[in-house]
């Protein structure tokens, strides 16, 4: 996709996808603390961009996550085992030879059914393989901001029922995997408790307005007929994933690439078979969705 260069930074350099959605930022070095002004633009960056991504930039763990904390606390991580000696750092890891599905392969925002989901996700390549990997990224801004009036009524007020029962129950996806995997992921029971969000979130920087539901954690709407729910759940999740709406990364080795939970979904594709893939992962912790 061509790019259009973003000029009202002072401190870093932003090329911007036309849409808006997605910014590539150079001139800087992440590997050390950022100076106050240029931690701000790259936050104001984040805020407008929904996902911006660092080229070349080698790390190590502590740079990752020194840079990580520049942003707000770390997130709390369930039903996926840490890397040893870093509770905050998940490595996704999936060797050549691996024939379990590539995780995070369904629409999601990270962590949704917890009270206070993440605000940010981020993610560090190691080794990125030659074919395949890429990562999508669905605008609930624009989603959202495109509904006709009277489905925009519709919504108000409507609260959403989050769960990471699909996934990580105890009979979940994970659960009844039979293919050996090298990521760690625990199914549990506790996947299944519920948690209600507005089904319209507002960014508590911006103010705009998203979609906050995906097909990954979204299992229903509250006071609402689950057959109705469904439906109307299904059109906003088909409604989201346009190819308007979406954005493809492409990654390359020593990216770091950072996006927001509140107001964009993201799906990881495949495609990349008999080829090792490393990345690190940390979150950044949120405030409770309004």
């Amino acid at each position: 996709m061509a790019q259009t260069q973003v000029s009202d930074f002072q401190s870093i350099e932003v090329a911007a996808n036309p849409d808006g959605f997605g910014a590539g930022i150079t001139g800087l070095d992440i590997s050390k603390p950022l100076q106050p002004e240029t931690l701000q633009e790259v936050k104001e960056a984040w805020a407008a961009h929904g996902v911006i991504y660092f080229p070349d930039q080698p790390l190590t763990l502590d740079e990752l996550e020194a840079f990580t904390l520049q942003f707000g606390e770390f997130g709390e991580d369930p039903f996926i085992k840490s890397m040893e000696g870093r509770p905050h750092v998940l490595e996704l890891r999936r060797e050549p030879d691996e024939k379990a599905t590539n995780f995070g392969a369904g629409w999601h925002s990270d962590w949704s059914f917890q009270e206070t989901p993440p605000a940010g996700t981020i993610l560090h390549s190691e080794v990125t393989p030659p074919v395949g990997g890429d990562t999508l990224y669905a605008d609930g801004r624009r989603a959202y901001d495109d509904l006709s009036d009277e489905m925009k009524a519709r919504l108000e007020g409507l609260m959403a029922i989050h769960s990471a029962i699909l996934p990580y129950g105890s009979k979940g996806l994970f659960a009844q995997e039979t293919e050996k995997r090298t990521m760690k992921i625990i199914s549990s029971t506790k996947a299944e408790t519920k948690q209600l969000h507005p089904l319209v979130r507002t960014h508590p920087v911006t103010g705009r307005k998203a979609l906050y539901v995906s097909p990954t954690y979204t299992i229903g709407i509250d006071g609402m007929d689950e057959a109705e729910a469904q439906k109307l759940l299904g059109e906003l999740f088909a409604h989201m994933v346009q190819d308007k709406y979406v954005y493809r990364h492409k990654w390359q080795q020593n990216m770091l690439t950072l996006w927001d939970n509140r107001c964009c979904l993201h799906l990881a594709d495949g495609g990349y078979d008999g080829h090792l893939r490393v990345m690190h992962r940390t979150t950044i912790a949120g405030n409770v969705p309004a």
